[in-house]
């Protein structure tokens, strides 16, 4: 009939999704070149993550952040679990590799409490 060629980037993509989807992960590290990107207002979808696909298999490797407080090995380990589920059920690739990177730890900023703002009287 034919052949299915899968993009490298839709494997980025759903891998990416599926890394975020982890508790604990702050988000994706791509780096300089992504941080540019993301400044100006593009946001790519498969940041922090390189693939390499064959013909039935394929292996990822991601970059990540974690929130602090995680237990890293934990996050890492259900990271792999996911990424590989999510390609394999998508794709139907078999995932060989899954390698995650920790390049980071995210605090979580303390919410400011907002003091009403006072009344300014233009006109008396």
């Amino acid at each position: 009939m034919g052949q299915i060629r899968i993009a490298p980037e839709v494997i980025e993509i759903i891998a990416g999704l599926a890394a975020t989807e982890v508790r604990g992960i702050a988000g994706m590290s791509g780096g300089v070149a992504g941080g540019i990107a993301e400044l100006l207002g593009r946001r790519n979808l498969g940041k922090g993550v390189k693939v390499e696909v064959g013909e039935k298999q394929c292996a990822v490797d991601l970059s990540v952040v974690t929130e602090f407080g995680s237990k890293i090995p934990e996050v890492a380990a259900e990271v792999q679990n996911n990424v590989k589920r999510a390609i394999e059920n998508m794709t139907g690739l078999e995932v060989v590799e899954v390698n995650v990177h920790v390049l980071g730890v995210a605090f979580k900023q303390e919410e400011k409490e907002e003091e009403p703002p006072t009344p300014t009287h233009r006109v008396r």
